[in-house]
This record gives structure tokens, C-alpha cells and sequence, in this order.
């Protein structure tokens, strides 16, 4: 599969030597995470590093930001990262392509698109139909985003010849490209959706997770072995994080903002706190982080209609709910 290869492709070529949970200047256990991209989206993580919780476990995190979710799984695969973050269709690539050492899926965070789609008019009654022969920035052929767009399109009765997404720019890229003069949309994930509407540079006209309904968007994912040789650490960082994911609920937005500010240092409280509330508005959080079969053959669905996939994966294969249902369960 041109996907598999792709992933191990840049793992190969990372030579980069094994890592694996060490202790670090402080006595605490490091975990290295790569994450997709750096968003609010993403603010449980954040929150469970700024208030103490993965600390309180013993744990500190290294996280890095690998730009796509090809990246974020070659890092894995190479062992420059333990926990990979990011959509779980890059494991189902190199799960299909024949591992030895399965990529894991052991705790889900959104279950959602994370990102809103900004026009460069104000569109106040903008309709998915209103997109039909404008070129849409949404992500890298092959990533969730791109292809949940893609079948968000399909559902509200686009054919190929309707569906005009610009693939050729880089995930991390696609904001600075858009404001350059590239396509009609772009989408864009918090707060740089807020922002660039305040701005003036854009408009936010949809939510692109309430158009494409529950999916497992952004998870957690190690190698087998990583998770055979670290059981208490991978728990205890479930439980970090589900805490995080408790008060990124349930807190009030200018309480959770200020506890963001070490992780988005150039953006204000206000509009992280504006950022939150989007989320919150969407339900974007999965509260127990444990991923559901249904969810899963639905993003095998949106992964098939984009032609990226030439066989299904077994749920039982990729996804083990084992440790993060104990951990809620205590919690």
C-alpha cells in the first residue's frame, strides 16, 4: 500500500536510534509524544501537563509536533517518539501492511473534525452546496481531514467533478497558503480559525465536526512492545489525561484559558477561552477515551469512499480499550 509505504518510508530514513521511557532530570518517567499539530483542539493534553496531573503520575511529557499523521507515525515506527497523537488511520496503514510490531490504539481524545471552514467572504446563510467549483484547502490526501471533508461533500450529493480540494499543500502549511491567495476555503483548527477571523482575514461559515458527525479524529497510539514494557505508565498517563479531559468539560472557559497560556504563549486568554467554547459547542472530547467499534467501521466508511483503502482492518486488531477503561473506572 502506497500509504504503508510512505510511513515506514520516513521511518527508515529517520535513522534514529530506540527510545523508550527514561527517567528524566527530575527523577519523573519522560514520555515522548508526537502530536499531529499543536491546536486546542487538543486542550485535555495541555491541561493535564499545565495543572500537574501527569506530574502527580510520575510522568513528564516531551511533546514535539510532526506537521501530518504520516509523520507523527513514522516517528513511532522509528522510535523517536513512544506515543504517537494523531488520526488512527495511519495505524490501519501499517497494520494492513503487514507490521511485526502493531501499532496500538490505546485511548482516544476527539471524536469529531476538529476544524472550521473559513471563506474569504462573509457568508452568514453559507449552505455545503455554496462550495460546488471552488478549490478547498482541507488537508493531505489520505489524512482524516481531508477525507472526512471529502465524504462531509459526497454526502450532501457531490460527484468528483464537483469536489475540488487542493491536496499539494502541506497540512501545517495550508493558513499561511490560503492568506497568500491559494483556493476559495480553507479549514483550520482553533484558535487560528478565531484568530484569523479577528483579524479580518477570513470568516468562519461552518463547523466541519458537526457536518461530519462522531468519528474517532485523534488518538493515542504506541507499538505493541512499548506498551507490553510500560503498563503503569501508560495507565497512569490515561489518567492524566482523562482528567484533563474532565476539566476541559466542566470548568469555566476563562479558568481553562488561563491554564492553556504555557502551551499557546502568543495567543491571548480571550480567545483561547473563545476557542474552548467552540469545542465545547461541538462535543468534540471522547469522555472516557475509549474508542467504539461502530466508530471505527464509520471511519473505515469515510477512508473507502475516498478510495484510500484496499481492505478493512479488524477493530480487535488496532484498538486495545484495555487500559484506559480500567483507569475510568476508578476514576
Amino acid at each position: 500500500m502506497k500509504k504503508t509505504a510512505s510511513i515506514l518510508g520516513a521511518a527508515l530514513f529517520a535513522l534514529l536510534p530506540l527510545s523508550a521511557c527514561g527517567e528524566s532530570g527530575d527523577g519523573l518517567t519522560k514520555i515522548k509524544v508526537n502530536e499531529v499539530t499543536h491546536s486546542v483542539f487538543y486542550a485535555p493534553m495541555y491541561l493535564a501537563d499545565s495543572l500537574g496531573y501527569f506530574e502527580e503520575e510520575g510522568i513528564k511529557i516531551e511533546l514535539t509536533n510532526g506537521g501530518g499523521a504520516d509523520a507523527v507515525m513514522a516517528a513511532v515506527l522509528s522510535g523517536d517518539a513512544d506515543v504517537g497523537f494523531c488520526g488512527p488511520e495511519a495505524a490501519i496503514y501499517v497494520l494492513l501492511g503487514g507490521s511485526q510490531d502493531v501499532p496500538t490504539v490505546f485511548g482516544q481524545l476527539t471524536k469529531r473534525d476538529g476544524s472550521f471552514l473559513v471563506s474569504r467572504s462573509d457568508e452568514p446563510d453559507f449552505e455545503w452546496e455554496d462550495l460546488k467549483g471552488k478549490e478547498i484547502l482541507a488537508g493531505r490526501k489520505g489524512g482524516v481531514p481531508a477525507m472526512t471533508f471529502e465524504y462531509i461533500l459526497r454526502e450532501h450529493g457531490f460527484t468528483d467533478a464537483d469536489i475540488d480540494l487542493n491536496f499539494d499543500v502541506a497540512f501545517n502549511l495550508m493558513t499561511g497558503a490560503f492568506e497568500a491567495g491559494t483556493a476559495d476555503y480553507c479549514t483550520m483548527f482553533e484558535p487560528t480559525a478565531s484568530e484569523y477571523q479577528a483579524a479580518g482575514k477570513g470568516y468562519i461559515v461552518a463547523a466541519v465536526g458537526e457536518a461530519g458527525g462522531e468519528v474517532p479524529y485523534t488518538s493515542y497510539i504506541a507499538k505493541r512492545s512499548w506498551l507490553d514494557r510500560n503498563e503503569d505508565t501508560a495507565k497512569g498517563f490515561l489518567r492524566a489525561l482523562l482528567r484533563g479531559v474532565e476539566y476541559a468539560m466542566t470548568e469555566d472557559a476563562q479558568m481553562i484559558a488561563e491554564a492553556l497560556l504555557a502551551h499557546f504563549p502568543s495567543t491571548s486568554k480571550n480567545s483561547l477561552a473563545v476557542s474552548v467554547e467552540s469545542y465545547r459547542s461541538i462535543d468534540a472530547w471522547q469522555a472516557d477515551m475509549a474508542m467504539t467499534e461502530a466508530s471505527f467501521e464509520r471511519l473505515q466508511d469515510i477512508i473507502e469512499s475516498a478510495g484510500e483503502l484496499e481492505r478493512r482492518a479488524e477493530f480487535s486488531a488496532l484498538v486495545d480499550n484495555t487500559y484506559v477503561k480500567e483507569v475510568y473506572a476508578a476514576l
